[in-house]
């Protein structure tokens, strides 16, 4: 008895959905690890002795823009709008 059901398992159509989507997800993975890390994808990095500014002001600066600083918080933040709590009527005695 065991070994028809086994033979059953195996023989069984279906798989075919399965392993399509996995053929697709193994496809999709090494896509994408060809296309983050192949050889075109490398950071240039130049030294500070290259670089034409060394701050990202000096390079907006360079371009035409204005740098300038952001405006100061409050030191003390509005109350919210909201209602104020209840006091009870008769504080209890001390």
């Amino acid at each position: 008895m065991a070994k028809v059901l086994t033979e059953d398992r195996l023989n069984r159509p279906g798989g075919g959905p399965l392993k399509v989507a996995i053929a697709v997800a193994v496809l999709g993975v090494l896509g994408m690890l060809i296309v983050d890390h192949g050889p075109w994808n490398k950071p240039k990095v130049q030294p500070a002795v290259v670089a034409n500014y060394s701050s990202t002001g000096e390079a907006a600066q360079a371009a035409g823009a204005k740098v300038m600083p952001t405006e100061p918080k409050l030191r003390v933040e509005p109350e919210p709008p909201m209602p104020k709590p209840v006091h009870p009527v008769n504080p209890a005695p001390q």
